[in-house]
């Protein structure tokens, strides 16, 4: 049973919403967060990438970048940006990108479910990134940004929901890229009570995006609690910040591939090998894969199909038949030299939202010799790889729409 709670949300004023929300802190680089947070004093990013107010030489992973974002989140308590919720409740997030329509419920889910299994992962966390995430969190004291849950959709919460969201929201706004944001408050102790229930019926929740802000609300919690002599297992650290959302509203976009040079090769040892385990066709222009098992390539200005020979993977192996493992083990490794794309620096993976035109950007700019788009990995693909306790490469899912931050804060106590 997956155990959720209600909790007292720092929230912006319904007339600073709009400026105070951001896209998360992991999608863009220090200076686009200084770019998007420019003449915008209310926006979240002064919290969330708290590099962006010091000067351009500091390591963003150094002392001050965290002690700046706690400076900047009690600035924002201080004069009203964000201000805290009389009463513990729940609220309906809703996000509308074109014909995608997602709605999830934002709660306080336990340390223990993550712990012991009814969170199911499917992915490994790079140490690094969740060190940096384990000191963001202990020194704001705070979530400041929700992991993204999903759960095997269910008529009783999809009624609840809808339920929920039958009232006047609290925010409704379209943000620059066009993305619709809309946000109820759940005050009703009987619809919270409805809520608790109903998920205390679900079995699973599954991680779709999020894996270092799960681990590192994990680690926070293990520190608390050793330094906390009277632990109750109560205390507002034993829960983090998520939004959780049925599997059948998710959209799931390609995670695609930069590689920085061609690993020695020429370009006709490069076409040689290749086609050992992809056949290979020219295209006239570019191509999003239209099914699983089909790649794009661009090198040298132009665009080809791959199409992956049947007897180069196992298609009864849950993890080897996916696209990304077989991008990795046909070509990426064995061809290009990357053995280990969670440490290597010469590849760069390049969210699907940002479209093939990025990855001409990056081949054609002469920083990255090659450039590979994949086919989506399937929202099927990844709960029954969780369920399977298996591991997906790294990069494997890009969720569209991103949760906007600062429109919910969790404080630990």
């Amino acid at each position: 049973m997956a155990i959720i709670k209600p909790f007292r949300a720092l929230r912006p004023p319904v007339h600073l919403a709009e400026k105070v929300a951001a896209l998360p802190y992991d999608v863009m680089n220090t200076d686009e967060a200084k770019g998007m947070a420019a003449g915008n004093p209310y926006s979240f990013l002064h919290i969330s990438r708290p590099e962006i107010d010091l000067p351009p030489d500091v390591d963003i992973h150094a002392e001050p970048v965290y002690v700046k974002g706690q400076e900047n989140l009690a600035a924002f308590l201080a004069d009203g940006t964000l201000v805290q919720d009389d009463e513990e409740c729940y609220y309906v997030y809703r996000q509308v990108m074109g014909s995608v329509v997602q709605t999830g419920l934002v709660v306080c889910s336990g340390v223990d479910d993550y712990q012991n299994g009814i969170v199911k992962k499917h992915e490994l966390t790079r140490a690094d990134k969740e060190e940096d995430r384990v000191k963001h969190i202990d020194y704001l004291d705070a979530n400041d940004e929700p992991v993204f849950y999903t759960f095997r959709h269910n008529a009783d919460i999809e009624a609840l929901l809808t339920a929920a969201i039958s009232g006047t929201p609290e925010y409704d706004f379209t943000a620059e890229d066009g993305v619709s944001h809309t946000l109820w408050v759940v005050r009703e102790r009987e619809s919270i009570r409805a809520l608790t229930e109903a998920f205390a019926g679900i079995p699973y929740l599954y991680v779709a995006d999020g894996h270092h802000r799960s681990a590192a609300a994990s680690r926070v919690r293990e520190l608390r609690r050793e330094n906390n002599p009277s632990h109750t297992g109560r205390e507002e650290y034993n829960y983090f910040l998520t939004v959780i959302f049925p599997d059948n509203e998710l959209n799931i976009m390609s995670y695609n591939r930069a590689v920085r040079d061609l690993n020695g090769h020429s370009l006709a040892e490069l076409m040689t090998l290749i086609s050992r385990n992809f056949e290979i066709t020219p295209l006239s222009s570019r191509s999003e894969p239209t099914e699983r098992h089909l790649f794009g390539m661009y090198l040298d200005g132009k665009w080809y199909e791959l199409s992956a020979r049947e007897e180069s993977f196992d298609a009864e192996d849950p993890v080897g038949c996916l696209d990304v493992s077989i991008l990795q083990n046909n070509l990426l490794s064995p061809v290009l030299g990357i053995r280990n794309p969670r440490t290597d620096q010469r590849i760069h993976f390049v969210g699907g939202i940002r479209g093939l035109g990025e990855l001409e950007r990056l081949v054609d700019g002469g920083d990255y010799a090659i450039a590979f788009s994949l086919y989506h990995t399937t929202i099927d693909e990844l709960m029954a790889l969780a369920d399977a306790d298996k591991i997906m490469p790294p990069k494997s899912t890009w969720f569209e729409p991103k949760l906007r931050s600062g429109l919910f804060v969790h404080l630990l106590s």
